[in-house]
């Protein structure tokens, strides 16, 4: 048996690290052929492909608008227009269910004539006349962008406006004639994972070297931010830095240009709304006495709290069941979602002369999710609520708070839901933590079942309508399960931290015992079990894989991290190191080096089927882990496929024919193999 670690302690792949070097992408074809010669051109592969399509471009699709002022913002993408319009129309015109649409600016139109793949990355529109606009476009999909000032007036971009090249960029407007930008201006302006280090004021018709800096964070943060609050009677400026992913620094500048810091816990989350301040804490915080807990939310006065005082109001409390998943303010108001077993359910605060005053606020449904989708705190207490399941298409619903609720879109069904159930269980981990999953299935039918997961970043895998997860894989008969375990944020912060760095194991025993309760419960066979994840939940399927491999008859590992060495090295990686560790600490790649897929592959052990999935424009998750990965496996005798797709960024697709494309190809992977 041959690992990487005792037969070449040096690592043989680094020019597949190269991303667009000509031997590495000349070996990404030839493996990109064969993978599209085994899975592609067959009748249920074009006919996935084909429905998926129509799911993607469907023109009932609901178009989720952001209010900004009188009108409704939306980027839409269909068939005509893969790369998508951004246009706007009144809440009126959406009512009517065909409004009619003014349309700002068209992707395509706009790549086709300066010869480039833009892919849309939003804008930052400026409060409060919202003329002028911050576009970000990218270069098929990746994370880098290019600014470019933008008149919705005149639906041009502004001669001599505002204008960054493409890096990694942070904007925000502070009036119509000055910004602050993060950007890479140059040698020793980008923190170690890649993001802005410095933040600048950069005055209209200025050259952007003379631009006034405002803050500088460490060469090892993450990076570091500023943004203006332009709310009428409580315009405020803040700047601030990321030390790591999970903790902040963050301080009031002054027009002096004087900073006051915001004495919070370094992995406190804080935010400043008119008089407010809010602060969740992601570990016991004791103050004056009062202990409170991590993922609670509390409310104080933001200039007594910056003046010393300390008289915190609990907004939110969790418990063993419940979590804290976001909130929102209205004008007047302050909406909670939570949850509770995974399940959402909503409250609506209101402050008051006499303190805080709570009432449940409509529209959560059972074993689903529902979402706040936008606000429009500045003027008034209206909000937009998506809310589906996992069988429950998705419906738009709009109310003011304390006043009726409206449903302004509802979307179709993609699939055939008949016979379908959705059902809630709990497996025991190695530990003995009950550990949530959701079925989707159709009882007594003998298909394959997938299994998906992700556990990380305290991300929260909540019920949600996917018309091309039923067309690709349920309509085949399939049972699709997802598992809520730890290092997700469905309990919370600690949730989240029972799975991090040395701890991250728990992760995928919670995973493993899902699969286990699955063929207990006779659900599936481990022949007919496939799993799937992406990003970090790409690493869980690596692990899967290397760790666990008796449990699954097939495994899909998206746009993953692999090569736990490296990963700080590459790309946005150093980024994560609060997650998993820094490999060049000894005693954080003794534990890191156990589970690293990468330096856990061997020659003499048995494999399921395994299917690599990357973006060549992946700018986040280096392509080379993926690369690497497949490689190293072929070495030791094993046939993994691998696919990596050359638009798309960290999404692995920069349209709708590369999205139905990607995801048929991933269900024919699985259907082939599990049957």
């Amino acid at each position: 048996m041959r690992t990487m670690t005792d037969a070449n302690p040096e690592d043989p792949y680094l020019w597949l690290e190269d991303v667009p070097g000509e031997q590495a992408l000349d070996w990404v074809r030839a493996r990109n052929a064969e993978t599209v010669a085994d899975l592609t051109g067959g009748e249920r592969f074009e006919a996935t492909r084909a429905r998926v399509r129509e799911v993607l471009d469907a023109d009932d699709r609901i178009p989720y608008p952001r209010r900004r002022g009188e009108f409704l913002y939306n980027f839409w993408q269909d068939a005509e227009h893969p790369r998508g319009l951004w246009r706007r129309t009144t809440m009126d015109r959406y009512r009517s269910g065909s409004p009619e649409w003014d349309v700002l600016l068209d992707v395509d139109a706009l790549g086709e004539r300066e010869g480039e793949s833009w892919v849309w990355n939003g804008a930052a529109v400026r409060k409060p006349d919202y003329r002028l606009a911050l576009v970000e476009l990218s270069r098929g999909g990746a994370d880098a962008t290019v600014v470019r000032e933008f008149d919705l007036d005149t639906r041009e971009f502004v001669a001599d406006g505002f204008t960054l090249p493409e890096a990694k960029t942070r904007v925000g407007w502070i009036d119509a004639d000055t910004i602050y930008v993060g950007t890479d201006f140059g040698d020793g302006s980008l923190t170690t994972s890649g993001y802005a280090r410095i933040v600048k004021r950069w005055r209209r018709g200025t050259p952007l070297a003379e631009a006034e800096v405002v803050f500088e964070g460490k060469p090892e943060d993450v990076t570091v931010y500023a943004h203006h609050d332009p709310t009428p009677g409580f315009e405020r400026d803040f700047v601030g830095r990321y030390p790591d992913f999970f903790t902040s620094e963050e301080f009031l500048r002054t027009p002096a240009g004087d900073l006051a810091r915001i004495e919070v816990p370094d992995d406190a989350n804080t935010d400043v709304h008119r008089e407010w301040l809010l602060i969740t804490p992601r570990s016991d915080w004791t103050v004056e006495g009062t202990t409170y807990r991590s993922g609670s939310l509390l409310a104080a006065d933001f200039d007594a709290y910056l003046a010393g005082g300390r008289d915190l109001a609990v907004l939110f409390e969790p418990d063993e069941h419940t979590s804290l998943r976001g909130y929102s303010w209205t004008a007047n108001h302050l909406i909670l979602t939570e949850l509770s077993d995974v399940v959402t359910r909503l409250a609506v605060l209101t402050p008051g002369s006499d303190g805080w005053t709570r009432a449940e606020l409509p529209g959560a449904p059972d074993l689903g999710s529902a979402q706040v989708i936008d606000t429009d705190p500045d003027h008034s207490d209206e909000y937009l609520l998506d809310v589906s399941g996992y069988l429950q298409p998705s419906t738009l619903l709009r109310g003011e708070v304390g006043g009726e609720v409206e449903t302004l879109r509802q979307a179709p069904a993609f699939f055939d839901a008949e016979g379908l159930t959705v059902e809630q269980h709990f497996a025991t981990s190695d530990d003995g933590t009950r550990v949530p999953y959701f079925v989707v299935a159709k009882p007594n039918v003998d298909g394959p079942t997938l299994l998906y997961g992700y556990g990380g970043f305290e991300v929260s895998l909540t019920p949600g309508y996917s018309g091309g997860l039923g067309r690709g894989w349920l309509a085949h008969g399939g049972t699709y399960v997802v598992a809520n375990i730890r290092g997700g944020g469905e309990y919370g912060p600690a949730w989240h931290r029972a799975a991090l760095r040395e701890n991250r194991p728990r992760a995928y025993e919670d995973f493993a015992a899902v699969a286990r309760d699955l063929v207990a419960r006779g659900v599936s066979t481990h022949a007919r079990l496939g799993m799937q994840g992406g990003s970090n939940g790409g690493l869980l399927a690596g692990v899967m894989l290397t760790r666990y491999p008796e449990l699954f008859g097939a495994v899909v590992c998206q746009v993953p991290l692999l090569d736990l060495r490296r990963y700080h090295l590459l790309l946005a990686g150093a980024s994560w190191m609060a997650e998993w560790g820094d490999p060049d600490e000894p005693a954080d790649w003794a534990y890191l080096k156990e589970f690293s897929p990468y330096h856990n592959v061997h020659s003499g052990r048995e494999y399921p089927p395994v299917f690599f999935v990357t973006s060549t424009r992946d700018d986040r998750v280096h392509p080379g882990h993926a690369r690497k990965m497949a490689a190293r496996m072929r070495e030791l005798g094993h046939t993994p496929r691998y696919y990596e797709n050359i638009e798309g960024g960290h999404g692995a697709a920069a349209d709708n024919a590369q999205r139905a494309f990607m995801s048929a190809i991933v269900y024919e992977f699985l259907l082939s193999t599990l049957g």
